[in-house]
């Protein structure tokens, strides 16, 4: 989308101003089909940096992820641009990857597609 759409920038913004983790959300995005939940961007940084810091070879860069936190935009008039996802997965036919689910950072102006819920496959 080279427009934003507004409502999924409103939804981004309430799980922002909230600092909620509950928002299960599905987007398309070039194609790739992700689903999970959406969490503030600080919190999302946070937990990215946590998962670096405990790697011996990606340590260094958990530091990029605590510097420069934007923290709650809503509070200052900017809108959202990304959406921050946790536990999320890209689906692909029966599998979501990863099974446990992710941290996906997803630009708001490339959603082609998108529903509220977290999409589950099963195989039968």
């Amino acid at each position: 989308m080279s427009n934003p759409d507004e409502l999924l920038v409103a939804i981004s913004a309430a799980v922002e101003s909230e600092r909620s983790n509950q928002m299960s959300l599905t987007v398309v995005v070039g194609g790739a089909v992700i689903t999970g939940r959406l969490a503030p961007e600080a919190v999302w940084r946070e937990r990215v940096a946590e998962v670096l810091k405990d790697s011996d070879r990606l340590g260094p860069f958990s530091d990029v992820f605590t510097r420069g936190q934007r923290g709650n935009r809503s509070g200052r008039g900017e809108e959202p641009t990304h959406l921050h996802f946790h536990l999320a997965r890209i689906l692909q036919g029966s599998l979501g990857i990863p099974e446990t689910g992710g941290m996906y950072r997803v630009a708001i102006k490339d959603v082609s597609a998108w529903t509220v819920g977290d999409l589950s496959y099963f195989d039968r």
